[in-house]
């Protein structure tokens, strides 16, 4: 008689990670099941497995089976930036749009006791902090008197409404020293690789921080993570390109290159559409794309619509998607960054926070009548940047608000595309990133036509109505 299909657990409250992770890795050449493999091994023979097959022989995807979930608290924005890096991992944070962060709720670089700027480094986050405050009570007060409860509209709606409207606008006061914290869940082989990028990080901080999570990881997981130390690799590339970029000549900023088309793959609906026919024929892939380029445009619309025109709304498309790419060159502000980092499927090189591209001024807090305030703080922070930067570059950047705008690269291919524009251009997602969304998807509805119908945004609006109707300005310069 055939053996009866069994699915179970490995309960990580009584088996260790590392433990679950050689249960799984020992599968391979042994017949017992997964529980009596586990009950023969101990954490002290787990260990030696470890040290052999994964650390001796690099056998690293045994690591993967381990996966420890980790509670930072406490931690810079800044720092969040270098943790969430990290591509194989799951992070949930602290919300910026739903909760207020209190007076004091930031961090001090230790690198700033040096340089003698950490009074003005104080007293400036004070008063942004201070700022803060008061432009939510004014822009909450605003809002409750110019968009009142509505007949429908529950007490507990309204105030969420009046909180959420009033922390979107004014988050971009909030400095990338602001306080936060994350939960992280992790496999062992991805930890190893983000301890090291955290120990070879310029900030002194983010240094700490890995030294943290590694010797909390080294309670669970002792073998998988112990080797995790500072790559010079990284710390010298990063150290010789910032020397050879610092002396090549900079164009100024224009305020039209914020979202610039860098690769949009002009064969991409055939590759996409060939790869499709590929997967359920006996085609050669050469094959495949002569007869997708043989269609006219009405065939190849069917086929386009057989892979997207069906889904339902929680329908996740085919991995054929995958094989169209394209590229971007964009400026957004801060806040908007820290959305699109979490699309860690695309590819992303975010060049350094710095207030040489300006800030965005939101039209609400315009409206509210705290754009004085919000001016002066953005210059205030400006001015202390560039008096920490000379010392301190990486360090500097603690200061500067969300309001700054980042340049980020940004590779992805036609899934990653289609999942971005639908989550990131709803009605409830902030409006900067909502307006970063509508451009993506506008460029490639018209880069490619027979897509177009299936990468529609979720909310009837452009990233020129977004522009009109939130920002009084997207680039002021400091």
């Amino acid at each position: 008689m055939p053996e009866n299909r069994k699915i179970y657990i490995l309960d990580p409250k009584k088996i260790s990670p590392e433990t679950i992770a050689v249960a799984f890795a020992k599968t391979s050449r042994s017949p017992e099941s997964f529980e009596q493999i586990a009950s023969e091994l101990t954490d002290t023979k787990s260990a030696q497995f470890h040290e052999k097959w994964v650390v001796g022989y690099g056998h690293s995807s045994v690591a993967e089976h381990a996966v420890l979930h980790i509670a930072l608290e406490n931690i810079s924005r800044l720092a969040v930036e270098c943790l969430e890096s990290n591509r194989l991992a799951s992070y949930t944070e602290k919300s910026s749009r739903y909760q207020v962060w209190d007076q004091n709720h930031f961090f001090v670089p230790a690198e700033l006791d040096q340089s003698g700027t950490l009074t003005p480094y104080l007293e400036t986050s004070r008063r942004i902090f201070s700022n803060y405050k008061t432009a939510y009570r004014k822009v909450h007060a605003y809002l409750e008197q110019r968009y009142p409860r509505q007949k429908d509209e529950s007490s507990g709606a309204f105030a969420q409404r009046l909180r959420t409207t009033s922390a979107d606008g004014c988050r971009y006061f909030l400095p990338a020293s602001s306080l936060a914290n994350v939960g992280m869940s992790i496999n062992a082989r991805a930890l190893e690789h983000a301890i090291q990028k955290m120990l070879s990080h310029p900030l002194q901080e983010v240094q700490e921080m890995g030294e943290e999570i590694k010797n909390v990881s080294l309670q669970h997981v002792p073998t998988l993570v112990k080797y995790a130390n500072r790559n010079d690799y990284m710390v010298n590339v990063r150290e010789q390109i910032i020397a050879l970029a610092k002396d090549l000549p900079l164009n100024s900023p224009t305020a039209n290159d914020w979202c610039v088309c860098t690769g949009c793959d002009p064969d991409a609906v055939t590759r996409v559409l060939a790869a499709l026919l590929y997967r359920y024929s006996q085609l050669s892939l050469e094959q495949a794309r002569d007869s997708i380029q043989s269609m006219d445009e009405r065939q190849q619309q069917n086929i386009a619509d057989c892979l997207l025109g069906h889904r339902k709304s929680h329908d996740i498309p085919l991995r054929e998607l995958e094989y169209g790419y394209l590229g971007f060159d964009l400026v957004l502000d801060q806040g908007a960054y820290f959305e699109l980092k979490r699309h860690r499927m695309m590819t992303q090189t975010a060049q350094a926070f710095t207030p040489a591209l300006g800030y965005a001024i939101p039209q609400l807090l315009v409206d509210a009548g705290v754009s004085h305030l919000f001016r002066t703080t953005m210059h205030d922070a400006a001015q202390l940047f560039h008096a920490i930067a000379p010392t301190f570059p990486p360090a500097a950047a603690y200061i500067l608000p969300n309001a700054f705008n980042r340049r980020v690269m940004i590779n992805m291919n036609l899934r990653s595309a289609l999942h971005l524009i639908k989550l990131r251009s709803a009605p409830n997602a902030h409006f900067s990133i909502r307006r970063t969304a509508q451009k993506i998807g506008e460029i490639i509805r018209r880069q490619y036509p027979i897509l177009s119908p299936y990468f529609q945004a979720a909310a009837p609006e452009t990233s020129q109505t977004i522009t009109e109707k939130y920002f009084f300005d997207t680039r002021v310069m400091v």
